[in-house]
């Protein structure tokens, strides 16, 4: 049986990645291995044969940082296709971003990854991101942002809670 290469890869990989946020701060890992080795990037990886994504995401956090965690949401979908000198499509990855709720472990580096950082977003440009990561963290910290201020919506057929008496003196 053959192993398909990632690298010249006879058709596009599908990865999945985690955004992970923990105090207003979002968990990023640094590559440890080819491509990429030495980038920061958000936890993640590619997704194997009979594996759901959501299977997927969890084993691929669990490996990289040592939590479990929940995908609570799509984030986005994009393209990362790496050329090499001649053009030719080196690495080509589309990549499922998931937002992420931890619900046990410890962080800790592990696998492919050398570190992990949990992150403000006024601190992101200090770190060598892989292309397209910026736009996706951004995006992310603004989503989780709306989530903190934003009490749930409620729809009309929705029971509502019954009037809190006011405070006793």
């Amino acid at each position: 049986m053959t192993r398909d290469s990632r690298r010249y890869p006879k058709r596009p990989i599908l990865g999945v990645g985690a955004l992970i946020f923990r105090h207003n701060r979002i968990l990023l890992v640094e590559r440890g291995k080819e491509p990429l080795k030495g980038w920061w990037s958000l936890p993640g990886g590619v997704l194997e044969t009979g594996e759901s994504l959501e299977e997927g995401i969890r084993r691929e956090v669990r490996e990289e940082t040592g939590l479990e965690i929940k995908p609570v949401s799509l984030a986005t979908i994009f393209e990362r296709i790496i050329r090499d000198d001649k053009g030719r499509a080196e690495y080509h990855y589309v990549l499922i971003d998931y937002i992420c709720r931890v619900i046990g472990g410890t962080a800790a580096a592990a696998s492919d990854v050398s570190a992990l950082e949990w992150v403000a977003e006024k601190d992101i440009g200090d770190y060598k991101l892989t292309e397209g990561s910026l736009p996706v963290i951004q995006a992310a910290f603004q989503t989780n942002q709306n989530r903190a201020v934003r009490p749930p919506r409620r729809t009309a057929s929705e029971p509502q809670p019954p009037p809190q008496p006011p405070p006793q003196p």
